[in-house]
């Protein structure tokens, strides 16, 4: 484990999650599936920085699969390979987006998608604030928690729910007003907080996340 994946600029962490869920499909065999899999494994292990947040995006995945995997068994003829396949499909197809997309900078993702791609700035600003606002609840919920048990409160999940909702409509209210204060919805000419800098890291695993999207689509022409 390196941890390089956080020096990867948004849209190439982006993209990781987008040519894996689109080269999945063409999972079609047990030979193919298991070399994805692998492939994707060892990859991503060597990159992220800990084991523990790729094992949650694991146990968050393993619901559907192990949904897929039963219904695939059961309404295609009981067939257990054929469910192992469709299973390992739903992992490759799932799994590496969800560890990709967990290591995205929100703040710096509306730079990169308004310099880079050429998205729209208003959605760009109203994407990036958006998320920014969904990671915060996380850390708000941790708050909460800290401050019961430093009162000598119980865990009451109900409660802490409540609290954290008008806490996020005060800060979506606030996050709001600033941003109409500044122009948001009128403004012609946007200036953004950074340059959308890629570097030859970026351009290099860019182009590996497509050959990995590729990987199963090459493996089945070749007759694997």
């Amino acid at each position: 484990m390196t941890g390089l994946i956080t020096r990867f600029n948004p849209v190439v962490l982006v993209a990781i999650a987008l040519t894996a869920a689109l080269g999945s499909p063409a999972i079609r065999t047990m030979p193919v599936a298991l070399v994805c899999v692998a492939v994707y494994v060892v990859t991503l292990t060597l990159l992220v920085p800990s084991w523990r947040y790729p094992a949650l995006c694991l146990a968050l995945v393993a619901l559907p699969i192990a949904s897929i995997m039963w219904s695939t068994w059961l309404l295609g003829g009981r067939d257990l390979e054929v469910a192992v396949v469709a299973g390992l499909r739903t992992f490759v197809m799932t799994w590496p987006g969800a560890v990709a997309v967990g290591y995205v900078d929100v703040a710096r993702l509306g730079d990169y998608l308004a310099q880079t791609l050429r998205v729209p700035g208003r959605f760009a600003a109203a994407l990036s604030a958006a998320l920014q606002r969904v990671t915060g609840v996380w850390q708000t919920w941790h708050e909460l928690e800290r401050v019961r048990r430093s009162r000598g409160l119980p865990r009451r999940p109900g409660a802490m729910a409540f609290t954290l909702l008008v806490h996020t409509m005060r800060e979506a209210t606030g996050t709001s007003i600033a941003m109409d204060a500044r122009g948001f919805a009128s403004a012609g000419r946007r200036t953004w907080a950074e340059p959308a800098v890629w570097t030859r890291l970026d351009v290099a695993v860019l182009a590996a996340a497509v050959a990995l999207g590729a990987l199963p689509v090459a493996l089945r022409l070749i007759g694997t």
